[in-house]
């Protein structure tokens, strides 16, 4: 069964979150998906993931590129494979299937927002009842993540 990890952020946003969540997926060897729940947020966090630190960028591509399957981080709007990810991460309400083919699925919701909770709420249950190893974790105060379930 995949693990099914549930990411609270309650003191940063998914743009300073996500970038240091990806930098310790590679180090584990992993290659990595990111399904977006709309095109406008796969092409931020494209843009971002250049930039968002002034000595570093994380090397990526997306789906609409000619060779996803070089890229060790793939951004899509699409529940797809294209670069044989171990780990699959979930944003912007993106809705999950064929988590099966993943060690590892990471669900990344903002706490501010009701619409991201309920999906959460949601998701949770779905993976729990289809038997998948489940945990939640939400940031603290200093923005590191503690285990809650």
């Amino acid at each position: 069964m995949t693990e099914v990890l549930f990411y609270h952020l309650t003191e940063s946003t998914l743009e300073d979150a996500l970038p240091g969540l990806l930098e310790r997926s590679l180090k584990r060897g992993w290659r990595v998906a990111v399904q977006c729940g709309s095109t406008e947020r796969r092409d931020a966090l494209d843009a971002h993931l250049w930039t968002f630190r002034d000595d570093s960028f994380l090397a990526h591509g997306t789906d609409r590129d000619p060779h996803p399957d070089r890229q060790p981080i793939i951004l899509s709007t699409e529940p797809v494979n294209p670069n044989g990810a171990q780990v699959r991460f979930l944003v912007d309400n993106a809705e999950p299937s064929g988590l099966e083919a993943y060690e590892r699925a990471v669900f990344l919701f903002d706490g501010h927002d009701q619409q991201q909770l309920e999906g959460a709420r949601r998701h949770w249950k779905v993976m729990k009842d289809a038997g998948h190893d489940v945990t939640y974790w939400q940031q603290t105060a200093d923005r590191r993540w503690e285990r809650k379930a």
